[in-house]
C-alpha cells in the first residue's frame, strides 16, 4: 500500500513514529508538507496553505492508494483532488481552536476521520475512529533518576523537586502562566525547593531523560486531544498532575500517584501530594494500552478499509464493463444471425 501524507509539520514526532511503524507493516509513504518556514513558536499563514494545493494535486496523480491528511487545515488540500480517497487525522487544536470550523466542514467529505479521543469525537459531532497517538515504549522507559538528572544538568541541587512542563512556554494553548502559578504556591508550601522546568528547544530524542529526571509532570493546557506528553510520562513511570482535558482522565485511570484536577486548587493539592510522596508511578502498565504497535495496527485497519473500498469499487466497475461488453457481443451475434 502506498500512501501520500499531507501535513503541516513533517517533523512531528508522533506522526513520524506512526509512519515508521506502518512501514514495518508494509506501507510506503511519500510526504507533501505545507510550504513556508515554521518552528515550535510560529505557525504558517493562509497563503502557505493555498500555494501548497497545486503540489498536492500534482503528486496525487502518482497512483496512491489513499491520502492521509494530518491536521484540519490540510484536509481541503487533500480534497482538492477528487480521485484518491482521503483519511483525515485531527490533532486536537484543530477541533477545539480557531481551525475547528474548517475541520467540521471538511470531515464529511473524507473517507475516514481519525481523532485522538472520544471527547474530540463528541465535539466534532460525527462518527470517527478513535486512535490515540502511540508511545514508543522502547524510547520512553524508566531509567534511574540520578543518572537522568546528570544527563540534563539538574544535579546541582539534589534536594530540589523538579516539575516538568512538557511544552514551550510560548504556546498559549498550553497555559504556561497557570503552571507557574501552581508551582509558585507549591514551592511556598513544601519544605524542599520546587522548580518548574520546560523542554523548550529540546530534541525529542532527549525528552525521555527529562521525563526520568523529573519528579512530576504538570499539564495545564486549555485544550488537548490525547496529549503525547502524558503517555510518555506514563511510560517512564513519571507521576502526572493534569487538568481534565482530552483523554487525560482515561489515560490516568488507575495510575498512582497521579491526579486529574478541575481548578487551580486541585492542581496545587495534587502536585503537593505527589511531591510529598516522592515515588514513581505505576503508569507503564497503562501506557501499554497506547503503545505505538497497538495504535499502528488500528491505523492500518483504517487504511485497509478505505483502500479496500476503492479496490472493491474498481472491481465492480470492471464487472460492469465486462457485462456491457458481453451484452454488446450478444446483440451483434443476434443481428448477424438475422441477416
Amino acid at each position: 500500500m502506498h500512501v501520500l501524507t499531507v501535513t503541516a509539520n513533517e517533523d512531528a514526532p508522533f506522526m513520524t513514529e506512526q509512519m515508521a511503524a506502518l512501514e514495518d507493516r508494509g506501507v510506503s509513504f511519500s510526504t507533501v508538507s505545507v510550504a513556508g518556514e515554521v518552528d515550535a513558536d510560529t505557525a504558517r499563514g493562509p497563503t502557505d496553505y493555498v500555494r501548497t494545493v497545486p503540489r498536492v494535486v500534482r503528486e496525487a496523480r502518482n497512483g496512491y492508494d489513499l491520502i492521509h491528511a494530518h491536521y484540519g487545515l490540510t484536509a481541503p488540500m487533500a480534497l482538492a483532488q477528487v480521485r484518491t480517497p482521503v483519511v483525515l487525522s485531527l490533532w486536537g487544536s484543530d477541533v477545539h481552536g480557531p481551525v475547528a470550523p474548517i475541520s467540521r466542514l471538511a470531515a464529511p467529505f473524507c473517507d475516514a476521520v481519525v481523532v485522538m479521543s472520544a471527547e474530540m469525537r463528541d465535539v466534532l459531532g460525527r462518527d470517527c475512529t478513535v486512535i490515540p497517538d502511540g508511545v514508543d515504549l522502547e524510547t520512553f522507559r524508566p531509567e534511574p533518576q540520578d543518572g537522568a538528572k546528570a544527563s540534563v544538568g539538574w544535579d546541582d541541587d539534589e534536594d530540589a523537586c523538579e516539575v516538568l512542563f512538557p511544552y514551550s512556554p510560548a504556546r498559549d494553548v498550553k497555559n504556561y502562566p497557570r503552571a507557574e502559578r501552581v508551582v509558585t504556591v507549591v514551592d511556598n508550601l513544601l519544605e524542599r525547593p520546587v522548580r518548574l522546568r520546560t523542554v523548550s528547544g529540546v530534541d525529542h530524542d532527549a525528552v525521555p531523560d527529562y521525563m526520568n529526571a523529573a519528579d512530576a509532570l504538570l499539564l495545564t493546557s486549555h485544550s488537548e486531544g490525547s496529549p503525547n506528553s502524558v503517555k510518555e510520562a506514563l511510560a517512564c513511570n513519571l507521576p502526572v498532575v493534569a487538568v481534565d482535558v482530552g483523554d487525560v482522565r482515561e489515560r490516568l485511570a488507575g495510575v498512582d500517584p497521579s491526579y486529574v484536577a478541575a481548578n487551580d486548587e486541585e492542581l496545587i493539592q495534587g502536585l503537593l501530594a505527589v511531591l510529598e510522596r516522592d515515588e514513581r508511578s505505576n503508569g507503564r502498565a497503562a501506557a501499554r494500552e497506547v503503545s505505538i504497535d497497538r495504535t499502528a495496527d488500528r491505523m492500518l485497519e483504517v487504511y485497509e478499509r478505505v483502500a479496500g473500498r476503492v479496490i472493491e469499487t474498481e472491481a465492480e466497475a470492471e464487472v460492469e464493463v465486462e457485462a456491457e461488453t458481453d451484452g454488446e457481443n450478444r446483440r451483434t451475434e443476434s443481428a448477424a444471425g438475422l441477416e
